[in-house]
């Protein structure tokens, strides 16, 4: 059975991205895909020191049982859904310092492993955490699954976001894209593999030219 890991990145369990989340995982469900939802906002995650040393062990050195344990779901998982409420017009702290970690260190493929960002908010800021999200589905080669409006809720408290109608709407629409993306996807890879990455080619110009 295909499978989708989805992280919230609130400090709350039960808050508004929580609220948006669990109406994902709802229609996924439906869809015949299995689910797992790790809560990440609520962990004393610290940041990437770009150390290196993943590089070599394959593993993040800050051996917090939280990142490596997510990047070895991940790299089994079908599809990745990180869920963010908006601080300062940008995602928590905490799962971006989570992100940078994870996909820093992991050095699996995840080429063709579908990804969508899902983000709350009160009023605004919305649209950049959304944008800051996609970009480590769109560096890694993981098609972004999308919906009919921008993957985002609104509100206060959860009980807010169930009277977020168009919210919730666009939540199950875009765990049907994500369903019909990864099956199709899965019968591509039988048919005709993936497809050939290039590599080797790495701009840049140390002589200051």
């Amino acid at each position: 059975m295909a499978k989708v890991i989805l992280l919230n990145g609130s400090p709350k369990a039960n808050g508004c991205t929580a609220t948006a989340l669990a109406e994902v995982i709802k229609v996924l469900n439906e869809e015949g895909i299995d689910t797992e939802l790790i809560h990440v906002g609520n962990k004393a995650v610290r940041g990437c020191v770009c150390c290196g040393s993943c590089g070599n062990t394959g593993k993040c050195v800050f051996d917090d049982d939280l990142v490596n344990e997510v990047a070895r779901k991940f790299e089994e998982a079908d599809g990745l859904i990180v869920g963010s409420p908006v601080y300062y017009a940008s995602p928590n702290g905490t799962i971006l310092s989570f992100l940078d970690r994870l996909f820093f260190s992991s050095h699996f493929s995840k080429q063709m492993k579908v990804g969508a960002a899902v983000t709350s908010c009160r009023r605004g800021g919305n649209t950049a955490t959304f944008d800051v999200l996609n970009k480590y589905f769109t560096i890694s080669g993981m098609p972004v699954a999308s919906s009919t409006y921008w993957n985002q809720v609104h509100g206060h408290t959860a009980e807010d976001v169930l009277k977020d109608k168009e919210g919730l709407q666009t939540m199950r629409n875009l765990a049907r894209n994500m369903a019909f993306m990864i099956k199709a996807i899965g019968d591509a890879k039988e048919k005709y593999g993936l497809p050939t990455l290039e590599s080797g080619a790495f701009t840049s110009f140390p002589d200051g030219k």
